[in-house]
């Protein structure tokens, strides 16, 4: 959906809703999207955050699949601005843990359906929207044990992704369509932060990416390095960034100074739990954080100690027996909550990472897509479990209202 303030387009992510086929996909959106547009737009467009894995994207593509899910499109006044192209198979119902990141962007499996993506993406997007895929953090750090490996994964991984954006420059030309490729940070990500991404680009991308994009469509390099700028941007996950411990304005300055765009805001809140020396404390904290260690996904930890030294934990599981002796002052999980819920009975959310990134979208050109993605709703304790539906409607009205606030917070202060 529209929000008028800032052109900005809100929408939900679809990995929330189990299904890897294209009739499990369109079922579920069937179920889901017209009543909630009915709830949340009913006289404005309602946007999709579409989440297509690999089978979906096949089957998408075949016959007159994408011309008929148009169609349905158009009837219910709806469109699709956003691909979530990161779990590339099983995401729901199975052990999904570090399999979230194969096929790596080393792998031509990761760029044949990232093409398929661009493909469909390129097909449903309306005129005068810019489109956004995002994607893998290029591969996952643990899988590697020493560094000439990462940089031989991270050059492979830089020449498929110069081969979408040939593809995408090419669409441009012929459509007059803007699509773009959004990298993820995450915690273990072969490219997890702030600093790792701008390293990213410099290094790699614009260098050795420009070369390949160069050769490829016959341009000098410094036009190939603004096209790899224009179509290669960061998908700043609210949670990730969290349980980093980045500040929002710190990362946003990082990035404009290195001519890095941010192409999508994925709106999320993580676990942070405070640590005191008092044993009988942390035995608590540790009896609240056990229901969130679950099997399905992965849910990193990183501490903080008093001298702002990090320390991460591959995740939650692995990360409780050391929580009663650890000299930490605080850790953080990688476990997407609710976003309207900040208490949990001694643990807490980083919700005010998100509220601050609203107050930032107010004065400032960072992004015009936002997509909520709580997907854990199927893996949160028994106590937490909600109506599903229910559960997105009140996700959206405290984006809107929080939005909202922000926004008449600003003018306030601009009157004054």
């Amino acid at each position: 959906m529209k929000i008028s303030q800032k052109n900005l387009h809100l929408t939900y992510c679809t990995n929330i809703h189990p299904g890897e086929d294209w009739s499990q996909v369109f079922a579920n959106l069937q179920q889901y999207i017209p009543s909630l547009k009915a709830k949340l737009s009913p006289n404005q467009p309602f946007g999709i955050g579409l989440r297509l894995a690999d089978v979906a994207s096949r089957e998408l593509l075949q016959g007159d699949t994408l011309d008929q899910f148009k169609y349905w499109l158009n009837e219910h006044d709806l469109y699709v601005f956003t691909l979530n192209g990161f779990p590339y198979g099983g995401f729901h119902l199975q052990v999904v843990k570090d399999k979230v990141y194969a096929p790596d962007w080393s792998k031509l499996l990761r760029l044949d359906y990232t093409l398929r993506l661009t493909q469909i993406l390129a097909e449903l997007l309306p005129e005068d929207i810019e489109g956004s895929i995002s994607t893998v953090p290029l591969s996952y750090k643990p899988w590697f044990n020493d560094r000439r490996s990462q940089t031989e994964v991270t050059s492979s991984a830089t020449i498929h992704i110069a081969q979408v954006v040939a593809q995408m420059v090419r669409i441009r030309a012929a459509t007059d369509k803007v699509l773009h490729l959004d990298l993820e940070p995450e915690p273990d990500g072969l490219i997890e932060n702030a600093a790792e991404v701008v390293k990213y680009f410099e290094q790699y991308l614009l260098p050795m990416g420009g070369k390949y994009l160069a050769e490829n469509l016959g341009i000098p390099q410094p036009a190939a390095e603004v096209l790899l700028l224009d179509h290669v941007r960061v998908c700043y996950d609210t949670c990730h960034f969290a349980v980093e411990y980045e500040n929002p304005a710190t990362v946003f300055k990082q990035f404009k100074d290195a001519g890095i765009q941010i192409g999508k805001i994925q709106i999320s809140a993580a676990l942070k739990a405070e640590l005191t020396q008092d044993r009988s404390k942390r035995l608590l904290v540790k009896e609240r954080l056990q229901p969130f260690a679950e099997s399905t996904y992965l849910h990193q930890v990183i501490a903080r100690h008093s001298n702002g030294e990090l320390q991460h934990y591959r995740d939650l599981a692995t990360a409780l027996p050391f929580i009663e002796e650890t000299t930490a002052c605080e850790w953080r999980t990688h476990f997407h909550v609710p976003l309207f819920i900040n208490d949990y009975q001694g643990l807490q959310s980083t919700q005010d990472d998100i509220l601050t990134v609203f107050e930032l979208l107010q004065n400032n050109e960072i992004c015009n897509h936002l997509e909520i993605e709580t997907y854990t709703w199927e893996v949160l304790p028994s106590n937490m479990k909600v109506d599903i539906e229910a559960s997105i409607q009140r996700e959206y009205e405290w984006v809107l209202w929080k939005l909202q606030a922000t926004n008449s917070q600003q003018l306030i202060k601009v009157s004054v």
